[in-house]
């Protein structure tokens, strides 16, 4: 079989990730690195990639399979839509866009040309959370009722030298916490609605460095997620579950489930249950759940590259990754108003403040 030519978009930290990962492959090529920058020319020249300061550069004969795009989130419409209009398959990390309406104008191109979107929401292509949802649907937790999620980390001074990254559309809910909405929503399904908090007290930038925040479901669990970017602490998906070496690894845990017969905890997968009937004072069953883990970002890729082949349809597409944003698009809103939203209609045209 002919192996696929990928094109990498962008460089930066993902960027780079996501092309070792098609170097180290079978059955794929890293064709081409699309960035503006010296470095992406410099990370070309490293790994023997042609480089092209936009996709426009690129003459229709010399153009890739596939197209993952790894720019600034603000860029993730206008560079989605190129490729889009060229008829082929791309894979734009999260979020899709950095706005509810532009991402639904991008998806609804795609959906209108019948090219491919996929979304970067790589964590749902984990065994583990595979081992989870296995245990979600399949009852053992009895009725699921409240759901917790951490996120605290310390991200360095240095971190935010890149100016976008302390700009709107960064900071840790649109770069960070959106990956354990779209755990949630993948396990637990719709969100109805959100009331959060944010600050920024430890830095002051123009984005939050801190939010916490409480979410209903339709099936009707009650969620909360706390983040923070400025907290030296163990308790992330970075650091618990191993799946980027870059970060140190505590036998720690990031998300907690419970439900009517049982709870568990991620990512170490204890299963906690009671052995008749539930029971304050009754010991509580310990079991650890096996699962065979894999480098999400390759079994990502191996998709990306079915899907490219006609082989299978997308696991997060871009109205999945849509729908996601909607979601942190009024956990955003809730912060800046002061009150539950409602995700019925979230569109960025409904924010008196956009208009």
């Amino acid at each position: 079989m002919k192996p696929l030519e990928i094109a990498v978009m962008g460089v930066g930290l993902i960027g780079r990730r996501h092309a070792e990962r098609i170097t180290s492959e079978p059955g794929t090529v890293l064709s081409a690195v699309i960035d503006p920058s010296a470095a992406g020319r410099d990370f070309a020249e490293t790994v023997g990639a042609r480089w092209y300061q936009s996709f426009l550069d690129i003459r229709v004969e010399d153009r890739p399979d596939g197209v993952i795009v790894a720019t600034p989130n603000q860029l993730h419409v206008e560079n989605g839509m190129e490729i889009v209009a060229a008829g082929i398959p791309a894979l734009i990390e999260k979020p899709i866009a950095d706005d509810v309406d532009a991402a639904a104008a991008l998806v609804a191109a795609g959906e209108k040309a019948g090219t491919p979107l996929l979304v970067g929401h790589h964590r749902r292509h984990n065994p583990m959370i595979q081992a989870v949802k296995q245990i979600v649907d399949g009852g053992r937790l009895g009725r699921i009722i409240t759901v917790h999620g951490t996120f605290w980390v310390a991200k360095p001074d240095d971190y935010f030298d890149i100016p976008w990254r302390r700009e709107a559309g960064a900071g840790p809910v649109f770069v960070n916490l959106i990956h354990d909405v779209d755990l949630f929503r993948y396990l637990f399904g719709e969100v109805e609605a959100v009331h959060a908090m944010e600050s920024h007290a430890a830095r002051y930038h123009a984005v939050e460095d801190t939010a916490v925040v409480t979410l209903r479901f339709a099936s009707g669990v009650l969620a909360t997620l706390n983040g923070s970017d400025a907290v030296a602490a163990p308790w992330s998906w970075e650091t618990t579950t191993g799946e980027n070496p870059a970060f140190p690894h505590y036998d720690q845990f990031c998300y907690q489930i419970g439900g009517t017969r049982g709870s568990l905890g991620i990512p170490d997968l204890t299963l906690w249950t009671s052995p008749s009937r539930p029971d304050w004072l009754e010991q509580l069953a310990e079991e650890r759940v096996p699962y065979q883990a894999a480098d999400p970002l390759c079994v990502q890729l191996r998709h990306f590259c079915d899907v490219i082949r006609g082989d299978a349809t997308p696991l997060v597409s871009g109205r999945e990754g849509l729908a996601t944003l909607r979601v942190v698009e009024a956990i955003k809103r809730s912060a800046r108003w002061g009150q539950m939203i409602h995700l019925a209609n979230v569109s960025a045209s409904s924010d008196p403040q956009k208009v």
